[in-house]
């Protein structure tokens, strides 16, 4: 039984206990009256008190509750999420694991006479833009003459440059190359601006490389020989600075390679017309 309710019981005692008092004596002292009647607002009092005690204790009670139960949905929230981010780190993985697996592949080899010979006819017609690397076939585009600043959009001046690449890439000594695409930044961190559509130096190097393999699509060089790939800050030509403000870092890649095709890859065949005599399988160049 709780203070609250043994208080009025006690009241309603002590109240009896004057009237039969009062009843047997037929008067009682006035001082007596007095302290008894001080006693009984004590006692109610104390009653008030109590009650309001026990009115702030339930407040606090369902406040606790309350904050528990979101405790409790905040907790079952980022579990989900956590699970959901798990999920896509696992997926993330299991395609850097593929891409890792198709750039071992990838065999970057010196190119046939007359590919390089315009090759370097190339990069000498646009000497501020393209540094060409006979040994391992790669034409390096310097990043800060192809786009501006944060963007994956090609400069008027670098499309030339495209243009003349893609006939290049067109023309029969070059027509058995892949080519492959690889985007570079430096360490520098995205701007705020800039993470609306390339949340990192990464996404940036990849949709670089995008914007150069659609351009060359774009100018007939087929689309099942292009690959994009980037790295973003992870490969750097020399040290970053401080700043990670660092210009040599900023670049683009295309090299020309002759993938080593492995057991799960089916090579297109390509639609024959009806009546068409069958033609000499073309001369692969070793």
């Amino acid at each position: 039984m709780n203070a609250c309710t043994t208080l009025p019981r006690i009241l309603a005692t002590l109240a009896a206990l004057v009237l039969a008092g009062l009843s047997m004596t037929g008067c009682v002292a006035q001082n007596e009256w007095d302290r008894l009647l001080e006693a009984n607002r004590s006692l109610t009092d104390q009653v008030e008190r109590l009650k309001m005690e026990r009115d702030e204790a339930r407040t606090a009670l369902d406040a606790q509750r309350s904050a528990l139960a979101r405790a409790e949905a905040a907790v079952a929230q980022l579990r989900g999420e956590n699970s959901m981010l798990r999920q896509q780190l696992d997926a993330a993985m299991s395609e850097l694991a593929g891409l890792g697996k198709r750039l071992g592949d990838i065999q970057v080899m010196a190119l046939d006479p007359e590919t390089d010979r315009a090759l370097q006819e190339l990069a000498a017609q646009f000497p501020d833009l393209i540094q060409y690397d006979s040994a391992t076939g790669m034409l390096r585009f310097a990043s800060d003459l192809t786009f501006d600043s944060g963007s994956d959009v090609v400069k008027a001046e670098a499309k030339s440059a495209l243009s003349a690449l893609s006939r290049v890439l067109s023309a029969p000594s070059a027509s058995a190359y892949d080519v492959y695409v690889e985007g570079h930044t430096d360490s520098q961190r995205i701007s705020a601006n800039t993470a609306r559509r390339h949340p990192t130096n990464r996404h940036l190097s990849v949709h670089r490389s995008i914007s150069v393999i659609n351009e060359l699509a774009g100018l007939g060089v087929s689309t099942g020989r292009l690959m994009a790939a980037g790295w973003g800050e992870h490969r750097p030509r020399v040290p970053n600075t401080a700043s990670g403000n660092t210009a040599a870092n900023r670049r683009v890649e295309i090299y020309l390679t002759r993938p080593k095709l492995s057991s799960s890859y089916v090579q297109p065949t390509p639609a024959t017309p009806t009546a068409t005599p069958a033609q000499p399988e073309p001369e692969i160049i070793k």
